[in-house]
């Protein structure tokens, strides 16, 4: 652990004693990571609603703009806390490259599945096998490593699609430059400094200060920059104005929940409290949810096909309906399935069964 690191430490009583339920889990990542799944979930049952209003496909364009900056995001902010727990580097980097084949696993064969989601699993995986080797280096050399992936994204895509001899190369090469630069939605060069972002908020540490109103200030300024720029001309999937778009929402989203988390009236911290419960439990329970709310849209769809008119039940199962099922499931059982064998092939696992959340 670094000095930053060690610093950040001592102060991990004043960071984590609201922000910690009975479990010990930190309360923000978990949020974060329930707020993702649902903007995903959002995202994708949005076909079951062709024809909502204009200001329902603006809110659902932007849950879907946020959800997979924000899982990168939670992922590096777990990836650094895994760090922080000390042991061997070796065996804990072995773990994160398990964890991330294992995901690797999954969405390859998601993709199968005849959904119209854009599987993000396999980008997860191989962001994670990426990511975590960077995450030993020291805050200030992180901190460059992250601004020069921002500086060099742009350019690095434009190159990359002049590529040609990638479409002919063999699958397993074709799949890697996919992931890594060529993804119509998703490419791990845009997402690993969300990851890397993360695993610094994680250092700094979660509170209330100068950071924090930066991010606050930061967030309107970066949306507003990527909306003049949709006014102006076209912004291209992955160049430096959409990554403006996916800081902003991912600042606000972010700064929210640090100020929701750190309330210090009592009235209000019960409030929020409420309003974490069905966010945290779909985000301990995030990677279970993918996977059931894919496969119910795979059926669907492969009998059906994609509706032409809206069918409300149909979003009703895929957004309040996982909403509910995850609840339930961390309510009454406590890991998810998908992640109780994730923990056992990584040789990290967790009772099936857990007491208080």
């Amino acid at each position: 652990m670094d000095q930053y690191s060690a610093s950040t430490a001592t102060r991990a009583p004043e960071i984590g004693q609201r922000q910690k339920p009975a479990s010990g889990r930190l309360v923000v990542p978990d949020v974060l990571r329930g707020f993702a799944i649902i903007a995903m979930l959002i995202a994708h049952a949005a076909s079951f609603v062709p024809n909502a209003p204009w200001a329902v496909h603006f809110l659902t364009a932007n849950f879907s703009d946020v959800a997979s900056p924000l899982f990168a995001l939670v992922m590096g902010m777990s990836a650094e806390l895994v760090r922080r727990r000390g042991g061997r580097v070796g065996t804990t980097l072995l773990q994160q490259t398990l964890r991330g084949l294992f995901l690797i696993f999954l969405g390859v064969w998601m993709a199968t599945w005849g959904s119209w989601v854009a599987v993000i699993l396999a980008y997860l995986g191989l962001l994670i096998i990426v990511g975590a080797p960077i995450l030993l280096a020291r805050t200030p050399v992180l901190i460059a490593v992250t601004v020069l992936i921002l500086v060099v994204s742009q350019p690095l895509l434009a190159l990359a699609r002049t590529w040609i001899w990638v479409y002919s190369s063999p699958l397993p090469v074709r799949e890697l430059m996919t992931w890594m630069f060529l993804g119509p939605q998703y490419r791990i060069v845009n997402l690993l400094p969300m990851f890397l972002i993360g695993a610094l908020l994680i250092r700094h540490g979660l509170t209330r200060d100068r950071l924090l109103w930066v991010l606050a200030v930061a967030a309107p300024l970066a949306y507003l920059a990527w909306g003049l720029g949709q006014r102006l001309g076209t912004v291209v999937s992955g160049d430096y104005l959409d990554t403006l778009k996916d800081l902003g929402l991912v600042f606000a989203v972010y700064v929210c929940v640090v100020l929701a988390a750190t309330v210090r009236r009592e009235r209000a911290e019960r409030v929020w409290g409420a309003i974490f419960v069905p966010l945290r439990a779909c985000g301990q329970v995030a990677l279970s949810l993918y996977l059931l709310h894919v496969g119910l849209i795979g059926l669907w769809n492969n009998a059906y096909g994609r509706p032409a008119e809206n069918f409300y039940p149909g979003w009703l199962v895929i957004v309040p309906g996982m909403i509910l099922v995850g609840w339930l499931w961390w309510r009454f059982v406590g890991t998810g399935p998908v992640e109780w064998v994730m923990g056992w092939l990584t040789a990290r696992p967790k009772p099936l069964r857990r007491s208080a959340q």
